[in-house]
């Protein structure tokens, strides 16, 4: 297919907006789906995978390739919900437009804003497709503005909704409607602006051909400066033509959007230059194994070619590839610039990276997805299922670039994290595909204990058992350090109180011993230990007396330093448009956080505040409630500070609770 001749469009939106029977419904049209008596089964046919049947709504990101009126569409479908952001991203990397749904019985979200957010910083092509104008509650003019007002942007309609049916705004046919030759004008307008050539002529003539207006209003769309609205309704129908001609004639292709380097140089999507692509998906499926989705930039692919992986360096041979319409897959042996494949058991290859030919150096820019903001802790129900669950985690995180796995050594805790408790939860289900079951714990916080002031103390281990005793002696003196440095192990011992060869055993007794401390059993840190006398028995001292000798004098000493217990601080960043300000800083105080800034970012404030890491377990779903979804924020360990006093004794006492498991 020629690259002029192709059309990548992501479709995106808040929940129900029923942006996936659209989707479907386009795809009837172009006689990919069969028609069927139900509406709802066509409705459904876009969300097949298990999980999505379940539940009824959009989980994963598809495309759903189409050959239609000598074009070849690539729709690209992702979830609704905010958890799942990470595949809307992964969308919209691979298209050079977005059709953004909305729902004209309902407000917008906070979901719809981070959308256009996105559209704009990627410099895409939209078009805005407000659904269920057919609802008896629906309110066109209600909804256009309350768009404006949300997305901060001028929008126009291309169509407008009068009783029952739409009225082209451009047609020269439309009724002689006031409302409508306003509209119209303002369309031309920006038609105008699209280029010198033209305004001047508008300005001298006061009108442009039909044609020049067409080609005004494509290259305003491409470039972002004239945003379009199409009103219909999937249930009835309504606007699906009129969405596909929009499409074909206002949409760019493939060749009329630049992409970037890793520099940030910008380079065309042309079928001249060698083989270019990266992978903006990573699927896993067990009977069928890895598939990379991947999106040309440039020349062309054929089986059998080698490739270069230039994100790792790796080179491969191309198996299969497939043109992909939601669960159906055809295998062909080509595929050009502009076009969207699947590349089947591609070896170490992940979201992101650069696939190009084997003499490329051309590396594109990495796709920024968002940290993870909620963890959860699991653990496998059975001891049999430690390994299995390892691999089962690493292939769910390799389809989803926003979740990540740690292990906590500590407290022998699976860490998964992401971007909230729906996306966990429906990954966490996945889990059974691999036959693995997990429980969900409470995440144990990393503690540390320290101490405030200088202690001496001996520790002297002798036992003696018919033969061969065992002798160690030690004094050491614990002293505080600053935070943050640690542990140190001077040796003062002077006139061989304690020979050479035992000095190693005392402080390895001291580090065995500070690895559990003596307060609420976490590691014990920021404390110098000095090793200043001692005595040892010729024939009874060993490596191990002292080392027990060492831990002694440790657990001796802790008690009278002064301990305490540290609690790990995280520096949180927080986005709120300005109304929530005074919700958010009064939830912050509540939380024991320390607000360092609030600044303005447009009508968005940004707080940044010193936050104990046990107050913001379940931050990522408060905060979205406060804000009505409209919040955002990151954060990253920052530093340990001492847990005021009366929550220490509540420390202690769970610490002990745990032990006893």
């Amino acid at each position: 297919m020629q690259t002029d001749k192709i059309r990548n469009v992501v479709f995106a939106s808040q929940g129900g907006t029923g942006k996936s029977s659209l989707v479907a419904s386009l795809l009837c049209k172009m006689g990919i789906f069969s028609k069927s008596p139900k509406k709802e089964e066509i409705f459904k046919a876009c969300d097949y995978t298990p999980e999505e049947a379940e539940r009824g709504f959009t989980i994963l990101t598809k495309v759903f390739t189409a050959d239609f009126n000598k074009h070849l569409f690539n729709l690209i479908d992702t979830p609704g919900y905010p958890d799942f952001l990470g595949e809307v991203i992964e969308g919209i990397h691979a298209a050079e437009s977005v059709v953004l749904v909305i729902d004209a019985t309902a407000n917008i979200e906070a979901q719809t804003e981070r959308i256009w957010e996105l559209t704009k910083e990627r410099k895409l092509a939209s078009i805005i497709f407000i659904n269920k104008i057919e609802k008896e509650d629906s309110d066109f003019r209600k909804i256009w503005k309350e768009l404006e007002e949300s997305l901060e942007a001028e929008f126009l309609p291309l169509y407008f909704p009068e009783e029952g049916t739409l009225t082209p705004i451009l047609s020269e046919d439309s009724p002689k409607d006031k409302e409508i030759e306003k509209l119209r004008e303002k369309i031309i307008e920006r038609a105008a602006e699209s280029t010198d050539e033209l305004t001047e002529k508008y300005l001298e003539e006061g009108s442009l051909s039909k044609q020049e207006i067409e080609e005004g209003i494509k290259e305003q769309v491409k470039n972002g400066n004239l945003n379009l609205i199409i009103p219909g309704s999937v249930w009835e129908e309504k606007g699906i033509e009129e969405l596909i001609k929009f499409f074909m004639d206002y949409l760019p292709s493939p060749k009329e959007r630049k992409i970037q380097k890793d520099d940030k140089e910008e380079i065309d999507c042309a079928e001249e230059r060698s083989f270019l692509s990266q992978v903006f998906k990573s699927t896993f499926e067990p009977h069928l194994g890895d598939m990379s989705l991947v999106r040309i930039f440039g020349g062309s692919l054929k089986s059998g070619d080698t490739i270069l992986n230039v994100t790792t360096g790796e080179t491969q041979k191309i198996g299969q590839i497939q043109r992909l319409t939601g669960k159906n897959r055809e295998e062909v042996s080509s595929a050009g610039a502009g076009e969207i494949v699947g590349l089947l058991k591609l070896k170490n290859t992940k979201t992101s990276d650069t696939l190009a030919s084997s003499d490329s150096s051309v590396k594109l820019l990495p796709i920024e997805f968002p940290v993870p903001i909620y963890s959860i802790a699991i653990k496998p129900k059975e001891r049999k299922d430690e390994e299995k669950i390892s691999y089962a985690l690493s292939k769910i995180c390799q389809e989803d670039p926003t979740l990540k796995v740690e292990v906590n050594h500590e407290f022998g805790q699976i860490i998964f994290s992401g971007l909230g408790e729906l996306q966990l939860n429906m990954n966490l289900s996945k889990l059974s595909r691999y036959g693995v079951n997990v429980k969900i714990e409470k995440s144990r916080i990393p503690y540390r204990e320290t101490i405030k002031k200088s202690a001496k103390a001996q520790g002297k281990y002798k036992r003696q058992t018919g033969g061969r005793g065992q002798y160690g002696d030690c004094w050491i003196e614990l002293s505080p350090l600053k935070r943050g440095e640690g542990f140190q192990f001077v040796n003062k011992i002077v006139g061989g109180a304690i020979p050479q060869r035992f000095i190693p055993s005392v402080k390895k007794g001291v580090q065995e011993t500070m690895k559990k401390g003596p307060l609420a059993g976490y590691p014990v840190v920021d404390t110098e230990v000095k090793l200043y006398d001692g005595s040892f028995h010729p024939v009874d001292s060993s490596d191990i007396a002292f080392q027990i000798a060492g831990s002694m004098a440790f657990k001796n000493a802790f008690p009278d330093a002064d301990p305490t217990i540290l609690e790990p601080i995280m520096k949180i960043k927080i986005k709120i448009p300005d109304e929530y300000l005074g919700d958010v800083t009064g939830d912050l105080n509540a939380r024991r956080g320390k607000i360092i800034s609030i600044d303005s970012e447009g009508k968005r404030r940004v707080v940044k505040a010193f936050v104990p890491m046990a107050e913001l377990n379940r931050y990522a779903v408060d905060l979205k409630s406060m804000t009505q979804g409209r919040g955002t924020f990151n954060m990253e360990f920052s530093h340990y500070e001492e847990v005021p006093s009366h929550l220490q004794t509540k420390i202690i006492e769970e610490s002990k609770k745990e032990e006893k498991k």
